[in-house]
């Protein structure tokens, strides 16, 4: 675990089993019990990859497909023995999949692991069961994400038990992994994705002395309600908040998170937070110490 002090600028280096040691008595975590979907299938002849993102009538589902070129408009291939044809491009990018028989392509598949874990349909079968226990954090309970809430994946029941904590929902779609492809950053459209708080939660959030965000997904949830209502109370509904410098913080004060991809969003969040300059060399430090980036990667809590 990468430690950044903000107010010093100064980088120092631990394990995140020394979390304890750098809150504070007071500080309350907040972490994402989000459920990852087993959403990913395979063509039944393993050549062609599917996220399936969301069911919008009976039969028809909005999915992402890898590669595209092999599952054109009109193109049929088979998913658990159904027919399944292409449709449209949706104008945000994933495919219409058309379906035979109106199956549930949101369970009974493989976790949603990311793409640059590359594994043929035969590999990825094989690891299944090992996927759905390490792609998932120990506290998850509300199922609808397609990605893990990754800085969660780092505590085990003891560690959580030891420091106070409360949870939110947020339940990760495309909005949190679709690279931004625009120079002007502020064009970029984030798809909306939901969330909820608990009346327990937000009491205790409220009343808290320093919050400590498990994730960029509890920052998004957080500084969204409190931007909608002036202050953190029990709501459900969907937030497209996008983070990026210059960006002021009302109720975050600590953050955990993992190394992210260049040109992410997650990215983006983590310079607001920290800094961009800091950021920088932090990833660069990162790079020489050979830390692990990305979902499976080490974290950095950012004070």
């Amino acid at each position: 675990m990468m430690v950044l002090h903000r107010d010093r600028k100064k980088i120092e280096h631990a394990h995140f089993v020394d979390l304890e040691k750098f809150l504070r008595d007071d500080d309350l975590l907040v972490l994402n019990n989000s459920r990852v979907l087993p959403a990913r299938h395979f063509s039944d002849d393993g050549k062609i990859e599917f996220l399936c993102l969301e069911k919008t009538a009976p039969c028809h589902w909005k999915a992402l497909v890898k590669p595209s070129r092999k599952f054109g408009k009109g193109i049929a291939t088979f998913i658990q023995g159904v027919r399944a044809e292409a449709g449209e491009i949706f104008a945000d990018g994933p495919r219409e999949i058309v379906l035979s028989d109106d199956i549930d392509l949101q369970h009974g598949g493989a976790m949603p692991l990311p793409p640059y874990i590359k594994r043929s349909a035969v590999v990825d079968r094989r690891y299944k069961a090992e996927d759905e226990a390490r792609y998932q954090t120990v506290f998850a309970k509300y199922e609808g994400s397609l990605a893990a809430p990754t800085a969660g994946l780092h505590f085990t029941p003891q560690i959580l038990g030891a420091l106070p904590h409360v949870f939110i929902t947020l339940h990760v779609g495309m909005a949190t992994f679709r690279p931004v492809k625009v120079e002007d950053i502020t064009q970029h459209q984030m798809h909306p994705e939901r969330f909820s708080i608990s009346p327990g939660s937000a009491e205790a959030i409220a009343r808290a002395r320093r919050i400590v965000a498990i994730g960029t997904t509890t920052v998004r949830v957080l500084e969204s309600v409190k931007r909608r209502f002036g202050k953190i109370q029990a709501s459900q509904g969907e937030t497209n908040i996008f983070i990026y410098p210059p960006f002021q913080f009302r109720v975050v004060d600590v953050l955990l998170t993992n190394f992210h991809l260049p040109r992410s969003t997650l990215l983006m969040l983590v310079s607001a937070f920290a800094g961009r300059e800091l950021i920088l060399r932090a990833y660069e430090e990162a790079v020489r110490e050979r830390y692990r980036f990305f979902s499976y990667g080490d974290c950095m809590l950012i004070l």
